[in-house]
């Protein structure tokens, strides 16, 4: 198996966890859990900056990010959102930290 890659080894098969993941197991456990978001492109954004260790998009040249960015960094937005649903990820910890390197970037942006 490719590092990253999904249970079969492929790229396509750690892309469908990631929509699964992002688009159905979280959504589905945020109000149980009282996370801070519900939304499927919110989840994305946070595991995303969360695996790239900034604001996903400075890392990603093309949309949808997880057809385009690295195996291995998609492979650690997945491990980071599996461990949320787990509960050994503490996904508002997360979601803050995202939220903090994007409101940097806009600082950034706006001199």
């Amino acid at each position: 198996m490719t590092a990253g890659a999904g249970p079969d080894g492929s790229r396509a098969a750690l892309e469908r966890a990631w929509l699964e993941l992002t688009g159905v197991t979280l959504p589905a456990l945020a109000a149980a859990r009282d996370w801070p978001v519900s939304a499927d492109h919110c989840f994305q954004r946070i595991l995303l900056d969360a695996a790239v260790g900034g604001v996903w998009y400075t890392a990603v040249a093309r949309r949808p990010a997880y057809r385009h960015i690295d195996v291995a960094l998609l492979g650690e937005a997945v491990r980071l959102g599996q461990a949320a649903a787990a509960g050994s990820a503490d996904l508002a910890t997360l979601n803050r930290q995202s939220l903090a390197w994007r409101r940097s970037a806009r600082r950034i942006d706006a001199r």
